[in-house]
This record gives C-alpha cells, sequence and structure tokens, in this order.
C-alpha cells in the first residue's frame, strides 16, 4: 500500500493544484456525456484510454462489464444505468470489454467455479454469448477467448435495451450505444455498432466528426 500512499500525497501537493479550476467546477455538480461500463480488471483504466478528465465519464464496473437483464429486483448495476440515463442525462453508453479477460475464462469453464457460488451465478448473465458461438460452430476452448469477449459485449448490449429508460431513450434518438473491444497488449481498441457483429479499428469505424 505505501505506493498508493506516496500516490495520493503527491495527487495532493502536485496534481490537485494544477487542476483547481477544473475541480473547483466539479465540486457540486457533474454533467457527463458518457456513461461507460466495463470489467472490474485491474489492467483496465477507462480514463487513461480515452485521455478524459474527471467529470467526462460515469463509469461502472464489475467482473465482465455484466449488465442484467431487467427485472423488479433492484440491483447496483440497474440503479446506476437509471440515474445515469434519467438524472445525469448521458447521451452515449459504452460498453467496453478485454482481451486476456478472467471473466471470460470462467464463464468457458463454469463447472471449476463450484467453490464460487456467486462468481458463477453473475457470469450466468453471460449465456447468450456462449449459446452464439456454440451456434456458430465454435468450441469453448482459449482460441476463442476474444471471440467469446467480443460477443459478450454485443449481448451486454442487448441487456441494456431491456432497462425502460434506456429504451425509451433510444426510441427518441437521445442516446447512442457503442460496443469496445480493448487491446491490452497493444493498446488498439476495436469498435461494433452492435448491428453486424464485426469489431473493426476504432480509426476506420468512427469518422472524424462523430
Amino acid at each position: 500500500m505505501n505506493n498508493i500512499f506516496e500516490g495520493v500525497l503527491h495527487f495532493q501537493k502536485n496534481i490537485f493544484p494544477k487542476h483547481q479550476a477544473l475541480f473547483d467546477q466539479l465540486a457540486t455538480k457533474q454533467n457527463p456525456e458518457v456513461l461507460f461500463i466495463t470489467c472490474s480488471d485491474s489492467r483496465i483504466d477507462p480514463n487513461l484510454v480515452t485521455q478524459s478528465q474527471p467529470g467526462d465519464l460515469f463509469i461502472c464496473r464489475n467482473a465482465g462489464n455484466i449488465i442484467p437483464p431487467h427485472n423488479q429486483s433492484t440491483g447496483g448495476m440497474t440503479a446506476s444505468i437509471e440515474y445515469a440515463v434519467a438524472v445525469l442525462g448521458v447521451r452515449d453508453i459504452v460498453v467496453c470489454g478485454h482481451t486476456d479477460c478472467g471473466a471470460m475464462k470462467g464463464v468457458m469453464d463454469l463447472e471449476n467455479l463450484k467453490g464460487l457460488p456467486h462468481v458463477k451465478e453473475w457470469l450466468g448473465h453471460c449465456r447468450s454469448a456462449v449459446e452464439v458461438l456454440k451456434a456458430q460452430g465454435h468450441e469453448l476452448e482459449p482460441a476463442q477467448l476474444n471471440r467469446l469477449t467480443e460477443e459478450n459485449v454485443l449481448q451486454q448490449l442487448q441487456h441494456l435495451k431491456t432497462h425502460p429508460v434506456v429504451a425509451s431513450k433510444l426510441a427518441s434518438g437521445e442516446v447512442r450505444l457503442h460496443a469496445w473491444m480493448y487491446d491490452i497488449e497493444t493498446g488498439g481498441v476495436c469498435c461494433s455498432n452492435g448491428e453486424d457483429r464485426t469489431f473493426e479499428p476504432m480509426a476506420t469505424h468512427y469518422q472524424p466528426d462523430d
């Protein structure tokens, strides 16, 4: 923890003062434009990858960047999505998976998670991604890890659409959905519009004026 303590002290002494005006502005309100849903993996830093500032992203993280389908039971993801869309008025929602995802490795071998009942149940929300791969003739093996991760991102977008607040904003064109895949080793980000299921490099997926 020493490096963490030292980091906080460095932030307070050297970083915070340089951005005093920004933090003064953020002290009593936030107005993020993007809800960014990604994995809890320690190797993923949304602000670093997007080069965004405090206040730009409303970030939700969990194992496997999972979005449970909407139901009548309140959960942290459901409440956070509702708040981000209905109260903060985010205009874009990104679901970002990543290479070498431990959650997706777990999905490939759920039987080995018997000692982790809550993890196993949580990863059950990825079943549709597994079924899609099987329907396409793929085996659940290490070589298909990235493919499964991409499909999981697409399936979580489908789950997102079941949330009433998201569905209404999509119908009115007030919210856009984005599927991303981050490569830890190269820093590359590939994207899909969720319709054609193909992930392309960000530079070719988004036009400069997007």
